[in-house]
């Protein structure tokens, strides 16, 4: 028996997300900000897009493989990537570099690496990619008939977006060989 719903779904290229896939990211995120920043956060209004464009002025991508597949992209600004250099550091950057870079791509390596293992409590194996930091608006990073749903939050060092395309692998059916 089929589920025509979900076959038609997929043939429109809409995948559903569930919560507990993208709960963790969440969760470990603001565990991350509140640990290491010493910020508050608070999430803002969730939305679903089906853009292919980054938005923000910089964009962590972390691929996730196993059980799940997909990307998790967090986007920020210059300015909240230079603010949270300062918060690490000490150190006051005038202009986005390459200690920039590398400090928001370590915070999104340590969310997801945070967020495996929430899923790992979930019974749900997966691994995720190296960072890959993408600088500008308007790269173009395909989820492949996945929407993207965005969870932005906020903080006194500016916004962090993460934009979450999950979907669960489809499983082959094993075959016999004789």
């Amino acid at each position: 028996m089929t589920d025509r719903g979900a076959q038609r779904r997929r043939e429109q290229g809409v995948v559903q997300m569930r919560v507990e896939h993208m709960q963790p990211f969440v969760s470990a995120a603001a565990y991350v900000l509140k640990q290491e920043l010493n910020v508050e956060v608070e999430r803002g209004d969730l939305s679903l897009t089906e853009t292919d464009y980054t938005t923000k002025d910089v964009t962590v991508l972390i691929g996730v493989t196993g059980e799940l597949e997909g990307t998790v992209l967090f986007g920020t600004t210059e300015e909240m990537a230079m603010n949270i250099v300062y918060e690490m550091t000490g150190e006051r950057k005038v202009f986005y570099d390459e200690t920039c870079e590398s400090a928001i791509a370590e915070l999104g390596n340590v969310i997801s690496g945070r967020a495996m293992a929430l899923l790992e409590d979930q019974g749900i194996h997966c691994t995720i990619s190296p960072p890959t930091v993408i600088t500008g608006r308007g790269t173009i990073i395909s989820a492949v008939n996945m929407r993207r749903l965005i969870v932005p939050l906020h903080t006194r060092l500016g916004t962090l977006d993460i934009a979450i395309s999950l979907r669960a692998k489809e499983k082959l059916q094993e075959v016999a060989v004789e």
